[in-house]
């Protein structure tokens, strides 16, 4: 990382640079700042063990409104160049930019399927699978119970945080 550490960050600073980890979401890191941050948020293990208590804290609303916030895999969003810029290159280290014609199909026809049941789109840590292994996963979870989804999801959400804030920080922060 270059420049400060978390905890040495001025609110805005830790928001800008922060801000994107969870998806069009930047209260986690605003309400992870307003809590304090000590040195054990210097890496990418312990600010997100900050930012993921911030998230449990959070009432089901508002966690719904974080899942509902991801963009569908392989969808409209991802064909019009409409998603975040840590989304996109999340999908397309999957390969899901290079959908055959007919992967394509499978996943809009799971997209909606999922949306119908959930209420929500299908989130999945999708870096380092391939589209095989995505396909799967999304056939396997579709069945779910909608609360074993939804705690699902949330773990999925948690996973991609990590990963982000693995790109952003070195895991030892401490001297």
């Amino acid at each position: 990382m270059t420049g400060q550490r978390p905890s040495q960050m001025t609110r805005e600073a830790f928001v800008r640079r922060f801000g994107a980890v969870f998806e069009h979401s930047p209260w986690v890191a605003e309400e992870t700042w307003d809590r304090g941050l000590g040195r054990d948020a210097d890496d990418a293990s312990g600010l997100h063990a900050r930012m993921t208590a911030v998230l449990h804290a959070a009432n089901r609303e508002r966690k719904l409104d974080l899942i509902r916030a991801h963009p569908d895999l392989a969808g409209r969003l991802e064909m019009a160049g409409e998603m975040t810029g840590e989304s996109t290159r999340e999908q397309q280290s999957a390969g899901l930019d290079h959908c055959t014609p007919e992967e394509y199909r499978q996943f809009q026809a799971l997209n909606e399927a999922y949306r119908k049941r959930f209420g929500f789109p299908f989130i999945m840590a999708v870096k380092g699978s391939t589209r095989g292994e995505i396909l799967a996963e999304f056939e396997r979870r579709i069945d779910n119970d909608p609360e074993s989804e939804f705690r699902g999801a949330l773990r999925e959400v948690e996973r991609i945080a990590l990963l982000r804030l693995q790109d952003l920080l070195p895991e030892s922060g401490r001297d």
